[in-house]
């Protein structure tokens, strides 16, 4: 993973060659300093990456802390059918097979509440996300930085989860999970662009893919969890995920160097020499210092001073790039109501609910596996078109099949495809827009996925007797939605741009 040419850097640098010729531009220089991929990037994208696992966690642990336990009819009554729903029957006459503390529903009697109050936790969820997306979405750009970004969101989604798990009442919890939302809605965004900005062209789709294998093995760790903890309180699942989340935290805070892009458009010299140097090879090291940049960089023409809400304006001034922006947050919702959906409406389903969980959650797993592939060999658009509607035609097929083998086969070729398209999609989205935007084009995108998401917990309620409200409306959403990206570029074998300039020349070349 070394650099196969080393003397490229003393040939920049070398006085013999003329200054206009020495120019180069950001990412010429950052890829013949670091190399492709080496070590230290390696060892830096898996840390970042790693905040994928927690995030995961925290975004499908409703899956068994809010799902309505199993349940029987005691023996005495006359009146009570295990078949039929329990809310036609006496309270008294049936009773749950575990102790109502392992679920919410079971703990605060919401078994037979309206679709919206046993959704509401999910929900203000995913409702904490999209108001934390917006309002977080620059700062990554701006102010904080990428490294000060991501442990803020992911200190703000560890401190939530650990006072989810002392609520004692169903608006209380809900308050929090919104808090936690607030604080995640970044984190994925975040660790991906991070992740990404610290390798070359090369690589960069193999980084952003680590940030998919954490999430998951975050994923496949709640079934886990939960069914070792499945007679224990539901608060013992929320302590046991978000205690090491805050650990994590702490560790990447010292260990994380901030993104060398990004410190180079904010102007801070030393810094962006120094976080290079940290990550660079040993025989690299020594010849990057200020006046090897100063003679290979023009850094007066890139340097760009950003407010809060710069990147903003830059997006929506330019016709090209508020056209691509809208495009890819559509295709965004459509995949987002199978992402989320699928595994919240596994209780819908005739299936034991941790084998369908761990089956969900192995499914990542060839997924990254398969969009490893197709970042290296297919064209993105093809490959996301064709991946949201076989995901849409398996969700609508849910509904009208009935054996409980190929209900469930349907259910993980729907889920895994929906998969692969999400994590095309943040690779696609990363590669249209530059450095200057790039943070907050990459946060619309996830802000629409979670747009879905707000929508998925009511409609899995709803569903719960009729799965035509929930996997119907799924599969048509997707498919209708995945074909926005007909309207964009192609960015296969493209580098990063790092301007909204240098973005439209190229366009226009």
């Amino acid at each position: 993973m070394a650099d196969e040419n080393p003397q490229m850097i003393e040939a920049a640098a070398s006085p013999d060659i003329p200054r206009n010729q020495q120019r180069l531009t950001l990412d010429e220089t950052i890829e013949q300093c670091i190399g492709e991929f080496g070590w230290s990037q390696l060892l830096q994208a898996i840390l970042i990456s790693f905040a994928w696992f927690f995030d995961a966690q925290q975004v499908f642990i409703s899956v068994f802390t809010d799902a309505q336990p199993k349940w029987s009819c005691k023996h005495s009554s006359d009146s009570c059918n295990n078949n039929a729903n329990v809310c036609k029957f006496p309270r008294n006459s049936w009773e749950w097979d575990l102790p109502p503390f392992t679920s919410t529903v079971s703990e605060w009697s919401l078994e037979c509440a309206n679709p919206i109050i046993i959704g509401l936790p999910a929900s203000s969820f995913f409702t904490g996300c999209l108001v934390g997306g917006l309002a977080l979405a620059t700062l990554a750009d701006s102010t904080l930085g990428r490294k000060n970004m991501l442990v803020l969101s992911a200190l703000v989604m560890s401190l939530s989860g650990v006072l989810a798990a002392v609520s004692n009442n169903i608006w209380m919890y809900a308050a929090f999970r919104f808090m936690c939302g607030f604080g995640r809605a970044s984190i994925g965004t975040c660790a991906l662009v991070f992740s990404t900005e610290l390798a070359g062209k090369k690589w960069r789709g193999n980084a952003g893919i680590m940030g998919f294998v954490c999430f998951g093995l975050g994923f496949l760790s709640l079934p886990a969890e939960a069914y070792l903890l499945r007679g224990y309180s539901w608060r013992f699942i929320y302590l046991c995920t978000s205690v090491p989340s805050l650990f994590y935290t702490v560790l990447m805070y010292f260990a994380v160097k901030e993104s060398p892009r990004w410190l180079f458009l904010k102007g801070r010299k030393e810094e962006f020499v120094q976080a290079l140097r940290s990550i660079a090879g040993s025989k690299k090291r020594i010849l990057l210092t200020e006046s090897f940049f100063e003679e290979t960089l023009n850094w007066e023409e890139e340097v760009q001073e950003t407010d809060i809400k710069s990147a903003m304006k830059m997006l929506m001034n330019r016709g090209w790039a508020l056209q691509r922006v809208a495009a890819v947050m559509a295709a965004g919702f459509g995949i987002g109501m199978i992402f989320y959906g699928m595994p919240l409406g596994l209780g819908n389903l005739s299936f034991y609910l941790y084998l369908g969980a761990t089956l969900n959650a192995l499914s990542q797993f060839p997924s990254a596996f398969l969009t490893f592939f197709l970042i290296g060999k297919l064209k993105r658009k093809r490959s996301i078109i064709g991946l949201t509607v076989l995901s849409g035609i398996c969700s609508v097929a849910c509904v009208f099949v009935k054996l409980k083998g190929i209900q469930m086969g349907l259910e993980l070729v729907s889920f895994f495809s929906a998969c692969t398209g999400m994590n095309v999609l943040l690779i696609y989205a990363l590669e249209l827009f530059p450095t200057c935007v790039r943070n907050f084009a990459v946060s619309m995108v996830r802000q629409t996925v979670v747009l879905s998401g707000v929508l998925n917990p009511v409609l899995v309620a709803a569903g719960k007797h009729n799965r035509l409200i929930s996997y119907g409306v799924f599969g048509v959403t997707i498919v209708l939605c995945g074909l926005f990206v007909i309207w964009l570029p192609e960015t296969k074998g493209r580098t990063f741009c790092d301007t909204m300039d240098e973005e439209e020349n190229r366009d226009q070349l």
